[in-house]
């Protein structure tokens, strides 16, 4: 199937965005599905075994120019109009509104393609009322079809006048051969000093104030302070990694709680399996919120429960009593509070785990995803 596919975000860039467009397209088509994506170190070594047909594209802003993203604008207009012509897709999707859904827009109208955007949750949430803002509108508002990736942000789309008919909620997957129960894990609980009998809760995520992991470090506080032998494993970087070091110390589990920085792909699964249970509980601050949250998945495939914070499309990842729990996450003792039951009570981790399990194998397998996909064209 010719696809032409527009993404800034793509291997070996992590994140959520490119390991979706890494996922699907692949299960779309061959060669004949060509993805225009940015330069990065590392690049050639993916493009070269990747089975689709990967276009690097220099996505560099210029701070003196205003917008400072206008020469991404035009190189990604010309090159994706350029493969357009050339390779006459059936369709040209885009993994963001901005700037790859405007120019796709741009292109598939050139062109007389349909155009489908992809919406994520936290950008319609965080632009504000600006040109940025305005610009996003537009282009969701005016493609021939919207993927949201939750019940959240499809209400959102809603919300800025994009057509009900026009919107598909496909939500992201999980590669269920890499992530997966059983895998070997002592070893890792070991490097952190911990034996089988002791608890570990885990994070995956950018160190960021919404994620929540400031939360959870306070709840192990509290969970200590009770009795409960547990340690805390936070794998990610970002901003805030000072601000969780110094917290740690500051309410007394600076050796309770381990910030792991970033681990080899290989590792992430296995710390997957390590723990007892997965804690993100996001939080939305001035708009920033969570649309989704792959780790969930990732967690739920290894037949873990988790704690998710109850703003944003969590809902749609962790379903409430049933594979975890959602919380306020505002408030520190809700994640105490759900954490403890979690850990405490006997048989309830192992229940909620095989729950989790058994939903992201019916569901969330990145197979299915593309199914879904697949239908939309």
């Amino acid at each position: 199937m010719q696809l032409l596919v527009l993404t800034e975000l793509f291997l070996p860039t992590k994140g959520g965005t490119a390991v979706w467009a890494a996922e699907v397209y692949p299960r779309l088509g061959g060669k004949e599905v060509h993805i225009l994506t940015a330069e990065v170190p590392g690049a050639a070594a993916i493009d070269a075994v990747h089975p689709n047909t990967i276009h690097r594209l220099d996505f560099g802003r210029v701070r003196w120019l205003r917008p400072e993203s206008l020469l991404v604008y035009v190189r990604l207009l010309v090159r994706s109009l350029r493969l357009a012509i050339q390779h006459h897709p059936k369709g040209i999707h885009a993994l963001r509104a901005l700037p790859e859904g405007l120019v796709a827009l741009a292109v598939g109208r050139l062109t007389l393609r349909p155009v489908v955007i992809y919406a994520h949750g936290e950008e319609l949430t965080t632009w504000g009322r600006g040109a940025k803002y305005r610009a996003m509108r537009f282009a969701l508002r005016h493609c021939d079809r919207v993927i949201a990736n939750s019940d959240f942000t499809r209400k959102q789309l809603l919300d800025l006048g994009v057509r009900p008919e026009g919107i598909a909620l496909i939500c992201p997957g999980v590669d269920l051969l890499r992530f997966r129960p059983g895998l070997p894990c002592a070893d890792l609980r070991s490097s952190i000093a911990i034996d089988a009998k002791e608890k570990l809760i885990l994070s995956v995520g950018r160190l960021t104030r919404r994620k929540g992991f400031d939360q959870v470090i306070r709840a192990v506080a509290a969970l200590v302070k009770s009795g409960l032998d547990v340690h805390y494993a936070v794998i990610g970087i970002g901003e805030d990694h000072d601000y969780l070091r110094v917290l740690a110390g500051q309410v007394g589990v600076s050796r309770r709680v381990h910030l792991l920085g970033e681990v080899s792909a290989e590792d992430l699964p296995r710390w997957f399996n390590a723990c007892d249970v997965f804690a993100m509980p996001n939080r939305d601050i001035d708009g920033d919120t969570e649309g989704f949250g792959m780790v969930f998945i990732e967690a739920a495939a290894c037949g873990k429960p988790s704690i998710a914070g109850a703003a944003g499309g969590t809902g749609a990842a962790v379903v409430d009593g049933e594979t975890g729990h959602r919380v306020d996450s505002v408030r520190a003792e809700n994640v105490e509070r759900a954490l403890a039951n979690i850990l405490d009570a006997t048989g309830i981790a192992a229940a909620m785990g095989a729950k989790a399990l058994a939903r992201a194998r019916s569901e969330f397998g990145w197979e299915s995803v593309a199914e879904r996909t697949r239908d939309l064209l």
